[in-house]
């Protein structure tokens, strides 16, 4: 069974998203993607742009060391959510995330559905179309 300290986890998912090797760690372990994100504030807004709805497909479990993650579900009547240092949260498929102060956040996602959002954002990132989100400062999404 794995064991890791968040911040041990290999940047950039080991190399499997190279661009996203600041302010992102992960490693899968079966059927998870463990991820730990240190991130200054954040609009994941155009990370989502070219997805079906401009919205994360992936649900997200994790747990808030430090910071918080507010979530927004458009064009649905979900009410927003908000995750603070302590809090254990699941936000659901089709949401933005937005993170409001500096972050520290553990995640514990389905690998598949990570993977395709993952590959998205770093094909992104690979094309230049996230300096104006990232802007050099640490940030994972």
């Amino acid at each position: 069974m794995p064991v890791s300290k968040p911040a041990d986890l290999p940047p950039g998912g080991g190399g499997r998203w190279p661009h996203l090797a600041v302010g992102w760690r992960s490693a899968q372990w079966g059927d998870l993607e463990v991820g730990f994100t240190t991130t200054e504030p954040l609009d994941c807004t155009p990370v989502y742009a070219g997805l079906p709805g401009g919205v994360c497909p992936c649900p997200h479990y994790g747990y808030v060391f430090k910071g918080g993650v507010r979530c927004v579900y458009p064009n649905t009547d979900w009410p927003d959510e908000e995750a603070g240092p302590g809090d254990a949260y699941f936000f659901q498929p089709g949401h933005i995330l937005f993170y409001d102060e500096p972050s520290e956040i553990l995640e514990f996602n389905p690998a598949s559905t990570l993977k395709l959002l993952m590959d998205h954002i770093e094909r992104l990132a690979g094309g230049g179309d996230l300096d104006e989100v990232y802007d050099g400062d640490e940030a994972g999404a």
